[in-house]
């Protein structure tokens, strides 16, 4: 998959970064052609080669009606967590690095209720706030949103549907 300079991709579990330049660098004596991206979240910048894009997970931003899909799983019932933390731990990594964000919006959604069960791990806190900073840097960019606004939405929506899950689940 080819870029543009200027274009908005995701870096998994990184988040949203800007295509700033297509170069050509002599690494090791041998030529190769990088895209320079700079990740938006904390303005670093990462050399990535391009005949490696696919492996390293790179992807275009969702679109506005992947966006709807995406507040859909927000709304749905959370899966039943694995008992064992290091196992969750494990499979919510998997989906953390897969790249796709509707895996890193389970993540969100399943930690946030779980929060609610018992005290999350400083591991599954850090993964929490990183999910969810993943989930609504994409959902900004996409919509051309403030970030504050749509933290706020999306808080809001993970807020209901937990109310609304565990008011189902006492009747």
């Amino acid at each position: 998959m080819e870029y543009k300079v200027g274009e908005k991709v995701i870096y998994p579990n990184q988040g949203v970064g800007i295509i700033e330049d297509i170069c050509t660098k002599n690494i090791a004596g041998l030529q190769a052609e990088f895209y320079m991206l700079r990740i938006v979240s904390n303005n670093s910048t990462v050399m990535i080669p391009t005949n490696n894009v696919e492996s390293v997970g790179i992807r275009r931003l969702c679109d506005k009606r992947q966006v709807g899909k995406l507040f859909k799983i927000l709304k749905e019932d959370f899966a039943e967590h694995n008992p064992d933390w290091k196992n969750r731990y494990k499979d919510n990594v998997e989906r953390m690095n897969s790249g796709s964000i509707f895996e890193v919006a389970e993540v969100l959604k399943n930690l946030f209720f779980l929060s609610f069960q018992k005290s999350l791990s400083f591991r599954e806190k850090k993964m929490f706030d990183r999910a969810r900073q993943l989930v609504v840097s994409e959902i900004a960019t996409v919509k051309d949103q403030p970030l504050d606004k749509v933290e706020e939405a999306v808080d809001a929506l993970l807020t209901a549907t937990y109310e609304k899950v565990t008011a189902q689940s006492t009747n």
